[in-house]
């Protein structure tokens, strides 16, 4: 078990693999707070999504475009129940398929489709413009969607003379239980958290959507303290359109993320050295020599402000500025008194008589 993340609380949005991804980071140390932005709502019932096969049936199509894993294997599934599943594959088969991500090639291959070309930057907009070189003129294209529809891209397909079959396989809804991601939101936007991934780029529309008359205070957050970790670049887009800066790595995999993470935390970290000790801040913790110490949120919002100007001389009135509301001067007391029991090296943080605290700086 390694300890990278240790210290660090980072924020899941993602449905279907938050458990994937939270065990993920917690086998680094990290602390994760799921909160699912969205959920998926399976369409196997649904009478677009029967349109669609019946239309792909009678005019079986020359491209078909398969955006995920999970929605090709839905569609297939829903096919099967209806009895539909052998003519429709054998309509597929024929089709020049193309793939926008390696979950979706995998789902072709597991069905005995045959996948032609996929993008390397995984998104909508180079599998349109592959098809618009190809040719797509007087053709028919089955375009599989992913939860929400894409006007634009199908707008460009048929301004190049292509008749376009919409494939609606799920849709995104608000979570059951949308308490989770209001709580996420407030640590966001306290900076309570140190990191927040993002999987999908309705997840990142949805959590600035919940956060309603905050969403500015949030992306505030994720533009300086709060790093955001995108799967890849599409999911990442809601976000840099905003002007907030993500780290994601260069192939769409949930363990590309996690390591991109590993390596951006730590990077994030402040380090001093004071009472003979060095220390080391992270999200919720200080690492002293090397040892990880656990502190409340009082001592640590403490710690980083007086680490924030090393030597400098804090007053218990600047000091209950970083303090939950209501607190007061005993209260700065308190936290200090904790963090230098949290800490075990009681010289660290030194009282100036008359004038408050500050680090002792070696």
């Amino acid at each position: 078990m390694r300890d990278e993340l240790a210290g660090f609380t980072i924020g899941v949005t993602a449905d279907r693999r938050r458990d994937e991804l939270a065990m993920l980071l917690q086998r680094r140390g990290a602390r994760v707070v799921v909160a699912p932005a969205l959920r998926i709502v399976p369409l196997t019932d649904d009478t677009d999504l029967r349109a669609a096969t019946r239309a792909c049936l009678e005019h079986p199509p020359h491209v078909l475009m398969a955006d995920t894993g999970i929605g090709m294997r839905g569609w297939l599934e829903a096919a099967e129940g209806w009895g539909l599943a052998a003519p429709l594959r054998a309509v597929l088969a024929q089709a020049y398929a193309v793939a926008r991500g390696p979950k979706a090639r995998s789902a072709l291959r597991a069905f005995g489709l045959r996948h032609r070309w996929s993008p390397e930057s995984e998104s909508w907009e180079e599998v349109v413009d592959h098809l618009v070189r190809h040719g797509v003129a007087g053709r028919v294209v089955a375009m599989q969607l992913h939860g929400d529809r894409q006007p634009e891209c199908r707008a460009a397909l048929e301004r190049a003379g292509a008749t376009v079959i919409e494939v609606p396989v799920y849709r995104w809804a608000p979570p059951t239980d949308p308490a989770p991601l209001h709580r996420l939101i407030d640590l966001v936007a306290g900076r309570l958290v140190d990191a927040v991934t993002f999987t999908s780029a309705p997840a990142a529309e949805a959590l600035l959507h919940a956060a309603g008359d905050r969403a500015e205070t949030v992306l505030a957050a994720l533009r300086s303290d709060v790093l955001a970790g995108c799967v890849g670049a599409v999911t990442a887009e809601p976000l840099v359109r905003r002007g907030v800066p993500v780290s994601a790595p260069s192939r769409a995999r949930l363990g590309a993320l996690v390591r991109t993470i590993v390596d951006e935390l730590p990077r994030r970290t402040v380090s001093v050295r004071a009472g003979g000790h060095l220390l080391t801040l992270r999200g919720h913790a200080a690492v002293v020599d090397g040892e990880l110490r656990h502190l409340a949120p009082a001592p640590m919002a403490v710690l980083r402000a007086l680490a924030a100007a090393p030597g400098r001389v804090f007053s218990r009135a600047t000091l209950l500025r970083t303090l939950p509301r209501g607190a007061d001067e005993h209260a700065v007391e308190m936290a200090v008194a904790r963090l230098r029991a949290g800490l075990r090296a009681p010289r660290v943080v030194q009282t100036v008589i008359k004038r408050g605290y500050r680090l002792r700086i070696d």
